[in-house]
């Protein structure tokens, strides 16, 4: 996992909203797919050009089932 600037990481078209994210935007989680390196990036739509994280793919898909599992 590293850490970076989102704006360095993907352009803001690549970016989208998780669907676990709530409704009234006060915990929103962006997502940018970066399939040129097998990464996704993931950081807090409050705050754009801020910080986020870079980890696998494997790994973000192995959270993801997680979550869904409960």
């Amino acid at each position: 996992m590293t850490h970076r600037i989102a704006s360095g990481i993907a352009p803001e078209g690549a970016w989208f909203k998780s669907s676990y994210s709530e409704a009234n935007g006060t915990a929103c989680v962006e997502i940018a797919h970066l399939p040129h390196t097998a990464q996704v990036g993931i950081r807090d739509s409050k705050d754009k050009s801020g910080p986020a994280l870079v980890v696998p793919a494997g790994a973000w898909a192995e959270f993801v089932a997680a979550v869904r599992r409960g």
